[in-house]
């Protein structure tokens, strides 16, 4: 007897939209944090408003304004310029204005009235922990990863004090300095007990895995990552390099966790912008792919910025299954692009993908960055599943519905070999 069959393509349409609106989702890159972190977890409409996304596009709004001046206020006088500027005095269609509009309709706000006292006294009601538990309930997301540096110094410091994390936030190792500015951070780790001196030497190698086995042992990271600007090569007899050969990888294998590489910055190239200066170069997929034909009992995943990488990115996923391919990064968190990717991903890769990660650095925009790409998610699987009716294909409800967790967080944790600690 078979389970309940779609029977036409109107019943096809509602059902994946519910079935896409009710799977809880794992978000496998975020940079959020729980509660027990403090003031690094960062939420309420004065960061939603002063997120660098909508602080680039104030600037371009405001000739007259020096960076000085900006940087100089607080961070209150900052988001009212922001609001006047982007929502007040142009329309916020841009996507990041969009989704403080969707964070504060999603809350139950009146978004018409554009009253930013009242959604600022609406925000100073609510405590940390009560509205840690709104978000996750209104985004329907059940865990989050988020980016954990232990060479920060606020962050090393709580890491060193808390015990047992809020389950719902999983920790992921993030070693940018240790790839991309060996020749202060060697001088860290020798500060910190750990044997190392700033050439590649057997005793500077094992330091560094030293250094790598007490943080995955501290956080239990579902796996290392690294942001990594658009020239990277691998192989290469850098410090990076060898790091990545003698260190990362054995340390990954280790342990059986991932190596996450996130490829395609351009670093400041306008330092005035600060944390909204960086831009996108186009990356070497060769790259990667030499790293999963050289190892290919380690797993990798990856992610790159420009747009022009995505298609190369897919097929090599297509030729190493020690590589899983996740998320529209960054510039690429636009509709339009989302969509496109998200339909090439699925053409060339089916349901082994992750199609999206939210890299939210304000919880709240957990509500609006996943009602936008659930919408998306949604319509790309509803052009599909047609595509399938139209061959003769019988579509089945729990089909659907294994199908859409499975690109929800599923297949990520059977990448990873775990569990999803959400269905316990």
């Amino acid at each position: 007897m078979y389970h309940m069959a779609i029977q036409n393509k109107d019943q096809l349409q509602t059902f994946v939209k519910e079935t896409i609106r009710t799977t809880p989702i794992t978000d496998i890159h975020t940079h959020l944090f729980s509660e027990q972190f403090g003031d690094l977890l960062l939420w309420g409409i004065d960061e939603l408003l002063t997120y660098h996304y909508l602080v680039a596009e104030t600037f371009r709004f405001r000739p007259e304004l020096s960076y000085d001046e900006f940087w100089a206020m607080s961070k209150r006088e900052q988001a009212d310029l922001v609001w006047k500027t982007l929502f007040l005095e142009h329309s916020p269609y841009s996507e990041a204005c969009r989704g403080v509009l969707t964070v504060l309709n999603r809350l139950g706000l009146d978004v018409s009235s554009r009253d930013l006292e009242s959604y600022r006294s609406y925000f100073a009601s609510k405590s940390t922990s009560e509205y840690i538990d709104q978000i996750f309930q209104l985004s329907n997301v059940s865990t989050v990863c988020m980016t954990n540096d232990p060479f920060v110094d606020a962050e090393r410091e709580r890491w060193e004090k808390i015990g047992q994390t809020d389950p719902r936030f999983n920790a992921a190792l993030r070693i940018d300095p240790l790839l991309n500015q060996w020749e202060t951070t060697w001088v860290k780790l020798k500060q910190w007990g750990y044997d190392v001196e700033e050439q590649m030497t057997d005793r500077t190698f094992e330091g560094v895995r030293s250094f790598l086995r007490y943080w995955i042992r501290k956080m239990n990271p579902l796996y290392m990552a690294v942001s990594l600007t658009h020239d990277f090569r691998f192989p290469e007899s850098s410090p990076r390099g060898l790091i990545i050969e003698k260190c990362i990888v054995p340390v990954a294998r280790e342990f059986d966790i991932p190596f996450a590489l996130m490829i395609g910055t351009k670093r400041r190239v306008n330092p005035d912008l600060r944390e909204a200066g960086d831009s996108v170069g186009l990356s070497d997929v060769r790259s990667v792919e030499n790293l999963c034909a050289a190892y290919p009992d380690t797993k990798f995943l990856c992610t790159m910025l420009a747009r022009e990488n995505q298609h190369g990115l897919a097929v090599a996923a297509r030729k190493f299954r020690n590589l899983h391919v996740f998320g529209c990064w960054w510039f690429l968190n636009n509709p339009s692009l989302i969509e496109e990717i998200t339909r090439m991903r699925f053409e060339l890769l089916g349901l082994s993908v992750t199609p999206q990660h939210s890299d939210c650095r304000v919880l709240d925009q957990l509500l609006y960055k996943w009602d936008h790409s659930r919408e998306i998610i949604a319509k790309v699987l509803i052009d599909k599943y047609s595509d399938l009716m139209d061959t003769g294909w019988r579509l089945e409800e729990d089909e659907i519905r294994r199908d859409v967790a499975d690109l929800f967080g599923g297949s990520f944790w059977s990448f990873l070999g775990r569990k999803d600690p959400a269905k316990g």
